[in-house]
């Protein structure tokens, strides 16, 4: 849930940034109650639920609504995909939707290792994927930095890719609370530590949007 709250998060980051800003997400029966209200929010950011139930079918939703959200804003916008991790194992159908994969991941071992699982997993359906990391759960810019070399190390090695590194987000109380509260962190505590960091990864996100899309 927590990482699911970090891809609202940079939504709503990057609409203050001035973008056009739409997280698209696959519906769950069984979704907590702490997920944003569907539609519109703060600055225009939305939620958009798709009945996608595999990566192909999200796929070519996510493609409906580039093309359309493109007519209504000069620069495209910004479109983010929630995948369940588990489809992102799914090979070849949906691999398009590959192209450009933000993962989040901890410091600890065990989400390293799952974080590159699931790299390996993306590049091996698509080998001129961008895969970036974005490290949260910590409390020193040099712990993501460690860690961060971890994963881009393995992979490296192992799949001769180098990773993206998308920045650190500082895990503190903000976080939490702004979740419960189902309010952005942003507009909740814009002044923490966790707020500024969510905007230094979504105006990163933002940048290299042309680049790796184009």
């Amino acid at each position: 849930m927590v990482r699911a709250a970090f891809a609202w998060n940079l939504v709503v980051e990057a609409a203050r940034l001035g973008a056009s800003a739409t997280l698209l997400a696959p519906h769950e029966s069984d979704a907590s109650p702490l997920w944003p209200e569907v539609g519109p929010g703060p600055l225009g950011a939305e939620v958009l639920p798709t009945q996608a139930r595999d990566l192909a079918s999200l796929s070519r939703a996510a493609l409906d609504v580039a093309v359309s959200r493109a007519a209504d804003a000069a620069d495209g916008g910004l479109v983010a995909v929630r995948v369940p991790p588990s489809w992102l194992e799914e090979g070849l159908p949906g691999r398009a939707l590959l192209r450009w994969v933000l993962l989040f991941s901890s410091p600890e071992r065990h989400d390293l290792q799952e974080c590159y699982r699931l790299a390996k997993s993306v590049l091996h359906a698509l080998p001129e994927a961008n895969v970036g990391v974005t490290i949260h759960g910590v409390r020193q810019v040099a712990e993501a930095e460690r860690a961060f070399h971890y994963v881009a190390s393995v992979s490296q090695r192992h799949l001769g890719r180098p990773l993206l590194s998308y920045g650190l987000l500082i895990d503190d109380l903000h976080v939490y609370r702004a979740i419960v509260a189902r309010r952005p962190i942003g507009l909740e505590h814009p002044q923490s530590r966790a707020a500024r960091a969510l905007r230094d990864v979504a105006r990163m996100l933002l940048e290299d949007a042309g680049t790796h899309l184009a």
